[in-house]
């Protein structure tokens, strides 16, 4: 009984812990597609940083993201 109690803790633990590390990420699955290349070339060292770091990076280099991303950012006033 203790060591099926301890093997769903663990696994509950092991599954919020994955939940927990998994970044979300605003925009509609199209908008991430436009980004996508953007991101993986110009942020990749602040991939897992979040939304706004994400946005910062990608205004910093606004002059060489490619224009469907940049769409997509002044589609949303950025």
């Amino acid at each position: 009984m203790f060591k099926a109690l301890l093997a769903t803790t663990l696994l509950v633990s092991a599954t919020v812990g994955a939940f927990a590390q998994a970044p979300q990420r605003s925009g509609t699955p199209e908008e991430q597609k436009a980004c996508a290349p953007d991101v993986s070339r110009y942020c990749r060292t602040v991939m897992n940083d979040g939304d706004f770091v994400i946005l910062g990076c990608l205004q910093a280099h606004r002059a060489k993201i490619s224009k469907k991303c940049d769409a997509v950012l002044r589609s949303h006033g950025q």
